[in-house]
């Protein structure tokens, strides 16, 4: 039977943070995992799926390679191809199969089904079975950073965020970015452009020209690669953001700072949880308090007052007196959506289906 988590895009309430359920199957304590990953990627993206894979190689340091073997299938796309894979590795008896994208959740969702003695683990997922866990990071709390230098530093006062989905995920980092940056300046706009791909260096290229010629010179992504940063860079504009790593290599003058993914705690307690016996059906949803999201260092043409907001912005989040959706908040139909006093719970996150005041999507 799968169930659906509290953390859904239907809004069921309740926060969603290491919720092994009553009733979890339980299994056998293993000498060795033999644990499997599907990249929509390759990890030479320098970005998500490099962030997945350098969690996978510091999760085998820690645990011992005399512990644990692992596997990579790398552009595996989202849809049918992705639940042969699945099935395939099931079969090949792998004990623990991590899915790193939003879309493969059917097909993971099907496999379990077919495979109960293999542990599925669905990253950005929000549906959970017997078998199948998801886990996730609040990247949304790294995007008010990214807002609050965005909305300090902008000439123009006019920021992008090129989107790959308008999935929820996505949708709460564009309102967090917009947000964050009209504290600062409350006449900002976000402009969003939407690619309909994780990673397309072409389309997320063109859509950073277009934007640019727009007057656009902040620009952030949700995207896996640094096309952006690099037509930042050529354009001369204030900057940009990297995605899941630090991409600075790739435009160091634009480049202002990135969120950087860190998924090894998560892999190591999920393997060590197979080895030991006593793996369980559950959500993870870690950010910048728990370290699983990082903000990476800043670019030193940052002024010293928006490092300090940034840094203040950052710390806020972490002690709970700084809230990203805190009220009031109204969208682009001026409605308003949270009143002054009030914040989106974590169970109405998955829910929000519009945009702040001032995003142009």
């Amino acid at each position: 039977m799968v169930r659906i988590n509290r953390r859904n895009v239907l809004k069921i309430g309740g926060a969603a943070a290491a919720l092994p359920l009553i009733g979890s199957r339980a299994f056998a304590q293993k000498a060795k995992v033999r644990a499997a990953f599907v990249l929509i990627g390759t990890p030479d993206d320098n970005g998500w799926n490099y962030g997945h894979d350098l969690g996978r190689r510091d999760m085998i340091e820690a645990l011992g390679a005399d512990r644990v073997e692992t596997t990579t299938v790398t552009n595996v796309a989202e849809g049918p191809d992705s639940e042969r894979v699945f099935r395939e590795l099931a079969q090949q008896g792998y004990d623990i199969i991590f899915g790193t994208s939003f879309g493969y959740g059917d097909a993971m969702l099907k496999v379990a089904q077919q495979f109960p003695d293999v542990k599925f683990e669905w990253a950005t997922g929000f549906k959970t079975a017997s078998n199948l866990s998801i886990y996730n990071a609040r990247f949304h709390e790294g995007r008010t950073v990214l807002g609050t230098i965005s909305g300090m530093m902008s000439e123009t006062g006019i920021g992008a965020y090129i989107g790959s989905f308008p999935i929820p995920e996505v949708v709460m980092g564009i309102n967090a970015f917009h947000l964050a940056a009209r504290k600062h300046n409350p006449d900002f706009i976000t402009k969003v452009v939407y690619v309909d791909s994780w990673f397309d260096p072409a389309k997320e290229a063109d859509a950073a020209r277009a934007l640019i010629d727009q007057g656009v010179d902040v620009i952030t992504q949700h995207t896996d690669g640094p096309a952006a940063l690099q037509v930042a860079e050529e354009r001369g504009i204030i900057g940009g953001f990297g995605q899941g790593a630090d991409m600075s290599a790739f435009a160091p003058k634009a480049h202002l700072t990135s969120i950087i993914d860190i998924w090894a705690p998560y892999y190591i307690k999920a393997v060590q949880s197979v080895l030991e016996g006593n793996w369980k059906e559950g959500s993870s949803w870690e950010g910048l308090a728990g370290g699983e999201v990082v903000i990476g260092p800043y670019n030193e043409k940052i002024p010293a007052d928006v490092v300090a907001a940034a840094d203040a912005a950052q710390a806020g989040i972490i002690d709970g007196s700084l809230h990203p959706f805190a009220g009031p908040i109204t969208d682009n139909a001026d409605t308003l959506r949270v009143e002054a006093g009030d914040v989106i719970d974590d169970g109405e996150f998955w829910g929000v289906d519009w945009y702040a005041q001032g995003v142009e999507a």
